[in-house]
Parts: C-alpha cells; structure tokens; sequence
C-alpha cells in the first residue's frame, strides 16, 4: 500500500502545483489586461499546453475565477486577522483611535495597491455574471467577522462611544479604505503607495475617521457642560 501511495502522493502533488501555476499566469493576465481581459487560451499559451487540457483542472473561466477570489479572500483574511491581532495587543489606555487604526489601514491599503488583480475581483465587479461560490466567498465572511470583532472589543475597552452601532463603524472603515484603494487603482495604478494621489491621504482620512466615533474626552465634556450652564444661565436672566 505504502508503494502505490507514494506515485498517487506525487501525483495529487503535481496536480496541486499545476493548478497554483494557471492561477498565478492567470493573476499575471489581469495584472496586465484587467480582470475581464482573462482567456483560458491565454493562460494554456502561457504555459505552453492546448487550451483543452485546462479543462482538467478547471471546468470553466468562472471556476479560475471562483479560486483566484478565494485565494485573494484568504490571503487579505489572513493579513487582516494578524493586523487586528496586533492592533489590540498594542492598543493603549488613552491612546487616540486614530493612532490605533492607521498601521492597520496602511496594511490594508498597500495591499489592495499591490495586488490589483485580487483587489478587483474582491472589491469590485468587473465580470458581468460572475458570483463566487459559498465555498469561495466564505473566507471574505469570516473576514468581516474578524474585523467587527476588532471595533466591538475596542468599544468595550472605551476607545469607541459606547452608543455606537458597530455595524456603523465598521461599515464606514470600509468605506474609507476602499474609497481610496478604489480611487487610486481606478485613476493611478501604477503609483506607490507612499506617493499615490489618493492613498497619501489615508493618514488625513483616519484621522478624521474617529471624530464621529471616539468618545468625548473628559476635558471636552467639562468644557461643553459649562458652556451648556452658562447658557441656562443667560436664559434665565432674559
């Protein structure tokens, strides 16, 4: 048993590595011709084989598609959970919600920028008819679970207003962060990260980001309930 294992072992091996192949020559296609721009004769000329014999791989373009965002899910997935991990171990008493987020923005965002191909087929919707499967878009779910378990422990340690709708908060982070990855990819794809139009801005906009979402601060409240005072005040002696 031992001896028809090992070829069935190097066979299931070769299988796996040929398919990691035609989904990198794939991600080089939609680098260079856009997402849509993906043709399964291209990738078999790519590598050097008939057209037909990608079919024992992949059934269809839409199933390179299914594992390409799958892939891509994974990947940001995994780059999110290790970002939100370290957020909330460094996150200090005190310290501003703007100062806590932007490492893992700057994260998010550099990758979106480096991998363009990815970010298309995850973000936007560049292939008329295409859905991922369940399967394939599962990794995008826990994703989004891993993120707003992020904002819900950081409103239970103070740094997000207890009355906030974390559903809102994380929906406006998102909003932000693919603003920009959109903006810049759609208008400047090849600009870095550091010197892009848009993705310069981020620090600009995270900053921004908690003025709706922090609490106020001791001193701010003591300020707003004089004010508040002195107008009762005031009211009474008119």
């Amino acid at each position: 048993m031992t001896a028809d294992a090992v070829p069935l072992d190097r066979r299931a091996r070769r299988r796996q590595e040929t398919i990691e192949e035609v989904l990198d020559i794939a991600v080089e296609i939609m680098t260079e011709q856009g997402v849509a721009g993906l043709s399964i004769g291209e990738v078999a000329r790519r590598m050097g084989i008939r057209p037909p014999s990608l079919y024992v791989y992949f059934p269809s373009k839409e199933a390179i598609y299914d594992a390409l965002f799958a892939r891509g899910a994974r990947e940001i997935g995994q780059l999110t959970a290790t970002e939100s991990e370290k957020l909330l171990d460094n996150a200090k008493p005190g310290q501003p919600l703007a100062e806590i987020m932007l490492d893992a923005a700057r994260t998010f965002v550099r990758w979106t920028m480096e991998h363009p191909a990815y970010t298309q087929l995850l973000y936007w919707r560049p292939v008329p008819g295409f859905e991922p499967s369940p399967e394939a878009f599962a990794p995008a779910v826990a994703m989004v679970e891993i993120s707003r378990h992020r904002f819900t422990e950081l409103q239970r340690r103070g740094f997000i207003r207890a009355d906030a709708s974390v559903d809102d908060v994380q929906r406006d982070w998102v909003v932000i962060l693919t603003g920009v990855v959109t903006r810049q990819i759609a208008n400047a794809p090849h600009e870095k990260f550091d010197e892009g139009r848009f993705s310069s801005a981020l620090s600009d906009l995270v900053t921004m980001f908690p003025r709706h979402y922090e609490p106020s601060s001791p001193a701010t409240t003591a300020a707003s309930t004089a004010t508040s005072t002195r107008g009762s005040r005031n009211e009474r002696k008119r």
